[in-house]
């Protein structure tokens, strides 16, 4: 008997991630650019920014998180690295690689260039009942740090809250973060002069993007497909 292999249709592309293989690859063998054992220490007084946000998502019942709920819908945005504006950032990663072990290519756009830089992920974070002034909460996120190249060094999380007394569902993002080498002198004037205006765009505008995909998802309609989809 022949094999047969079906035909791939002339309109087929491949997902957008593939053209990124190999810098995934690269990155995956690049060192994180700084201590991050000692992120205890990194606080405005040794020079480091440290970031908090946070955006109301839509609430649930009091209790464990719902199937459908906002919660749910949250995760999946946040799984799909789908919640930055894409006008600014976009994350490129291979959806069949468990999120713990992610390397991600992040391409950031500002004016007419592209600047292509790589993270790792470097923890999930999966708390059923997280102890908490208000009372306890479900927690789930994960956070990424900057790999060598990166025109910053730090580590940035993305959490997806929620208090099971009273049901409020937030989305919090934490960052630590000081610039780091920048050889050309043409780019690390720019980012001098516009990049704290860009770390606060981007926390802003993914606050935006959260709530208006979790919309998406709560009216009943599926989320783009031009957004990644990992596996599994």
């Amino acid at each position: 008997m022949s094999n047969q292999v079906a035909a791939v249709p002339a309109t087929a592309k491949p997902p957008a991630w593939e053209q990124y293989r190999a810098q995934i690859e690269s990155y995956s063998k690049a060192k994180v650019n700084y201590d991050f054992a000692r992120q205890s220490e990194y606080t405005s007084e040794t020079g480091w920014r440290l970031d908090d946000y946070a955006t109301d998502l839509p609430a649930e019942a009091p209790g464990p998180p719902e199937a459908a709920g906002s919660f749910a819908a949250a995760q999946e945005v946040l799984k799909r690295y789908a919640f930055p504006p894409p006008d600014l950032i976009t994350g490129y990663f291979d959806p069949e690689t468990p999120l713990e072990k992610r390397i991600m290519v992040l391409r950031a756009h500002f004016l007419v260039f592209n600047f292509y830089f790589g993270v790792r992920v470097s923890e999930v974070t999966d708390e059923a009942a997280r102890a908490t002034p208000n009372g306890p909460e479900r927690v789930w996120g994960y956070g990424y740090r900057t790999l060598e190249g990166h025109f910053e060094r730090g580590q940035i999380d993305f959490t997806i809250h929620k208090n099971l007394t009273t049901g409020a569902v937030q989305f919090r993002i934490h960052a630590v973060s000081q610039p780091g080498q920048i050889r050309n002198p043409f780019y690390w004037l720019g980012f001098k002069l516009f990049g704290r205006m860009l770390q606060r765009k981007f926390a802003r505008e993914s606050q935006r993007r959260m709530r208006e995909l979790v919309a998406t998802q709560l009216a009943g309609q599926p989320l783009p497909q031009t957004l990644n989809a990992p596996g599994g």
